[in-house]
């Protein structure tokens, strides 16, 4: 099967991209408006764009009917991208539902939040790795906003940090986003390796 963009229209491209552009790790990106009401939301078109300066990209869609997050984020120039541990699922889950700017999304699906350092918009307590950032660029790419924020503040649980910088993947039990459903990220191996199928 091969498909021309001109037939894109016959197909729902959606599916089709969000089924083999996987595992997605997913962005937990709590923000806040000029009022100081906050907002938590998932997004799963999510990246590093450049380690210096450290940068990380997130794509928020329907740019016509403008989501809370990128609202808030043009708005303060502040954000925290929060990753989503097993534990947290439910709950990120919970905060993917479309909710009115003025309800509180750690409120709703049960979030303790913790104040963030560099920022604003506060931290998922619970967030085994957090990173507060500051606005570089909002790029308008058809329907979407593709953000782009440089870190100024890394939070890393203790259990996890391993010697020589480097996450425990078993400890940081991050949870990554399929098509329609969720993944566990929990089976490691190094390549070469004659352990996979032939």
């Amino acid at each position: 099967m091969i498909l021309h963009k001109n037939e894109f229209n016959d197909h729902d491209m959606g599916k089709l991209v969000k089924g083999a552009i996987v595992p997605r790790p997913i962005a937990w990106v709590s923000s806040m408006d000029g009022n100081g009401r906050k907002n938590l939301a998932p997004f799963s078109f999510f990246t590093v764009a450049s380690m210096d300066p450290l940068t990380l990209a997130i794509s928020v869609g329907e740019r016509e009917r403008e989501k809370d997050t990128a609202f808030n984020i043009k708005e303060t120039e502040e954000f925290v991208v929060n990753i989503v541990s097993e534990s947290l699922a439910n709950a990120m889950h919970e905060t993917s539902r479309y909710y009115s700017a003025e309800e509180d999304e750690f409120e709703v699906a049960g979030i303790t939040e913790a104040e963030s350092v560099y920022v604003r918009p506060p931290r998922v307590m619970a967030s085994p790795v957090s990173f507060e950032c500051r606005l570089t660029q909002v790029m308008e790419i058809g329907t979407s906003n593709l953000i782009l924020g440089e870190v100024i503040g890394y939070h890393l649980r203790d259990d996890i940090y391993m010697e020589k910088d480097k996450v425990d993947p078993h400890k940081l039990q991050a949870v990554g986003r399929m098509a329609g459903d969720y993944t566990f990220v929990r089976d490691f191996f190094p390549l070469p390796t004659d352990q996979l199928p032939e």
